[in-house]
């Protein structure tokens, strides 16, 4: 009987200490990893016109995979091309304007004043011989009082020609004023302006991809009228894929932006998806009722973005996913491979 309690003895010694051996692995386990919960973060686009028109063509279907600039859809065009038609001419139009402005008069609009020129002087000096003569005449008493004084008129009717061809002759000899020139470029500035917005109302007739991903929803269809308001597709965007996990206070200061990181899924419990702490909130919030954790839920929190690889997209966007960080890692950022570990 005493053997069998000096064994049972030693069983309960030997049990104790392996339950204290296992006790402190654990606690060490704890203490150099964090073990996180949270989900794929979920990212949508939702699509829409600029402008309000009849959709034309709309060229992809839900659940299509498109890359980034890939046209989606396209509304009808007809009235954008015949605001830029319109716009194209008006620029055209004052462009010519103001490259006659800068031009100046041409040589045979300056000859031309020159000679009218030419000619009141001659018709002038013509006005004044004749009244001379008229003098000489009624002195003579050979014409009236009225004739001198019709010639003296004429005299006077052809200096102020003169001076006024004069003055025309100096302006075509200078050209236009520099404020209209500069108001003729100006409204040439607004043009230009117009056209171009012309052209961009035509450009945002057309629906292109912002990023790469997924036609998660297509909600209108081609003869539907589209525009800010009225989003045509919902994009699913799936490139970068991170986690959002959240971290309690006494683990902050063990976290830095690069640590490598484990992430896990339920639906492929045997890989192991290669990730990296990509960004620590800087302000603290109460933990959402998503994150399933033992701890008490009114406890705060920082949210952490934990980037995975995902090269056979297996992680799905709002994908529930458990995070594993060791936290004794150096500062300096590993480098990453996204290749999932099996």
């Amino acid at each position: 009987m005493l053997q069998y309690k000096l064994i049972a003895v030693v069983l309960l010694v030997i049990s104790a200490i392996t339950a204290g051996w296992l006790y402190l692995h654990s606690e060490q386990q704890d203490k150099t990893t964090l073990t996180l919960y949270g989900n794929i973060d979920i990212r949508q686009v939702e699509l829409s016109f600029h402008d309000l028109e009849h959709i034309q063509h709309i060229y992809v279907q839900e659940g299509e995979q498109v890359s980034q600039e890939q046209l989606l859809a396209v509304q009808d065009l007809e009235r954008f091309q015949y605001a830029v038609d319109i716009a194209s001419a008006r620029l055209e139009v004052q462009q010519q304007v103001v490259d006659q402005l800068i031009s100046g008069s041409r040589p045979e609009e300056i000859k031309m004043a020159q000679a009218d020129v030419k000619g009141a002087f001659a018709t002038f000096i013509f006005a004044e011989k004749e009244l001379e003569r008229m003098k000489t005449l009624a002195q003579k008493k050979l014409v009236s009082t009225e004739t001198v004084d019709a010639a003296r008129a004429s005299v006077g009717v052809a200096r102020e020609k003169l001076k006024a061809l004069r003055e025309q002759q100096s302006l075509q000899l200078i050209g236009p004023r520099k404020e209209t020139i500069l108001a003729a470029q100006a409204q040439l500035k607004a043009d230009d302006s117009t056209l171009k917005l012309a052209q961009k109302i035509w450009y945002d007739g057309h629906l292109y991809a912002p990023q790469a991903g997924i036609i998660q929803q297509r909600m209108l269809e081609p003869g539907d009228m589209a525009g800010a308001q009225n989003p045509v597709l919902t994009l699913a965007l799936v490139d970068p894929v991170w986690a959002r996990v959240y971290v309690s206070e006494q683990y902050l200061g063990q976290l830095h932006s690069g640590m490598a990181a484990q992430i896990h899924t339920d639906s492929f419990p045997e890989t192991t998806y290669s990730g990296w702490v990509g960004y620590i909130s800087p302000t603290a919030e109460f933990t959402p009722k998503v994150v399933e954790t033992t701890e008490l839920r009114t406890s705060l929190v920082y949210q952490l973005r934990v980037y995975a690889c995902n090269p056979q997209n297996q992680l799905r966007l709002g994908m529930p996913v458990t995070v594993t960080i060791a936290l004794m890692q150096s500062e300096q950022s590993p480098e990453q491979s996204c290749r999932p570990q099996l």
